[in-house]
């Protein structure tokens, strides 16, 4: 295993990370010699993987093959070098892999484009089946098992954001890694993988159909002892996406002149009141990496956001646009705020949830006038309680 902690980055362009994240690689010996995937530096600089073959005594030139389970750059970006040394080597990929290599690295020579249960024997044992996940998340992904060893080499599927400090393997994790892991799980999965969930919960039959000892993903921590647990969070993570979550709220709010937020201070003093633990975030402060993890693992939502220029609050309604993006279904939520002139930010929010076909069960919305009364305040409690009952229903 060659592994790298990668921080300060922006993955895909997009996503903050604020606890970074783990690249890994891995080699399989037998009588022949396997590269799967590979660690590089984030500029793509290829020399972090060819200094940590080295430490394991293997030298580049000594690569007889190499197998792409995914031609994401963070995976493949270092083949531009390794082609430049090695332009014959056999590359083992989907045909959609194959075509990528062709579009990124006009490679066409020494391509074999695998098909699901297809096999490549090392030899002393180590045969190498391959098993197409397509979408997930990108169409030309798969998944490669070691058949000796019980090893599924997944790259993205069974991943994590979270740089890894000491223990790479499961059975040496304390419990506040354990956690840490299952909340950079949770970003990474609701960040890169939610929109293709219904293509997730495939691979996850096809990998319980296989027989997995090991999984080894291409970030995050290798589950060596206890395959099951990462392979059911992965289930669990699936739901999250269609209205399941933790006994949590997301709170996606913004509030201009502090209107707004009166009622809001009054939902949090019920959900305190009712612990319930509270996602709080503020628009546009919060990263939206942050925010779709929120949304995404939370039973309840509330939009909290006044209207603004006849329409919702914008930071708000580009927050739920990407929420929508990400095809999380299904949420029991609640929305108010304030206006002033005219409302606009309901019609607004009611655009975007019919839009992306999202299927929110809505408790009935309160808007008010410039500041909330005790009337409006009552009507935000009320809403608050009946957002709890609906989020009973899906807890897990």
């Amino acid at each position: 295993m060659l592994s790298l902690n990668v921080e300060d980055i922006l993955f895909e362009g997009m996503w903050d990370l604020a606890n970074g994240v783990t690249l890994n690689s891995y080699i399989i010996q037998g009588e022949k010699t396997a590269l799967v995937d590979g660690v590089i530096g984030w500029d793509g600089v290829p020399e972090n993987l060819y200094e940590s073959l080295g430490d394991l005594g293997v030298k580049i030139e000594d690569v007889d093959c190499v197998i792409v389970n995914h031609m994401e750059p963070d995976h493949s970006g270092w083949l531009e070098s390794l082609l430049k040394i090695k332009n014959d080597i056999t590359i083992y990929c989907t045909q959609k892999s194959a075509d990528l290599l062709n579009a990124f690295f006009d490679k066409t020579i020494n391509v074999v484009a695998v098909k699901e249960g297809e096999t490549l024997d090392l030899g002393k044992g180590k045969i190498i089946s391959f098993h197409p996940v397509p979408n997930v998340h990108w169409p030309d992904t798969m998944i490669s098992l070691d058949t000796q060893t019980g090893t599924l080499l997944g790259c993205d599927m069974f991943g994590s954001f979270g740089r890894i400090k000491d223990h790479y393997f499961d059975d040496e994790m304390t419990d506040e890694e354990i956690e840490f892991f299952e909340e950079e799980g949770i970003r990474y999965f609701s960040n890169v993988m939610a929109t293709f969930s219904s293509f997730v919960q495939k691979a996850i039959n096809k990998t319980r159909e296989l027989d997995v000892k090991i999984i080894a993903p291409g970030h995050g921590p290798v589950y060596r002892t206890n395959p099951n647990k990462i392979i059911d969070d992965y289930e669990r993570y699936v739901g999250y996406g269609s209205g399941k979550g933790k006994k949590e709220v997301a709170i996606l709010w913004g509030s201009m002149y502090g209107m707004t937020k009166k009622a809001l201070d009054r939902a949090l003093e019920v959900l305190e009141k009712e612990n319930i633990s509270v996602n709080l975030m503020e628009m546009p402060r919060c990263t939206e990496s942050d925010m779709v993890a929120a949304v995404y693992k939370s039973a309840g939502i509330i939009i909290a956001a006044p209207t603004y220029e006849y329409k919702m609050f914008p930071p708000v309604a580009a927050a739920l646009d990407e929420v929508g993006r990400k095809k999380i279904t299904g949420k029991a939520a609640f929305s108010f705020g304030s206006f002033g002139w005219s409302g606009g930010a309901q019609k607004e929010l009611n655009e975007i949830i019919e839009k992306h076909k999202m299927s929110w069960d809505f408790v009935p919305a309160v808007e008010f006038r410039g500041k909330p009364g005790e009337e409006d305040l009552a009507k935000v409690e009320h809403g608050v309680m009946e957002l709890i009952k609906k989020m009973k229903i899906v807890v897990e």
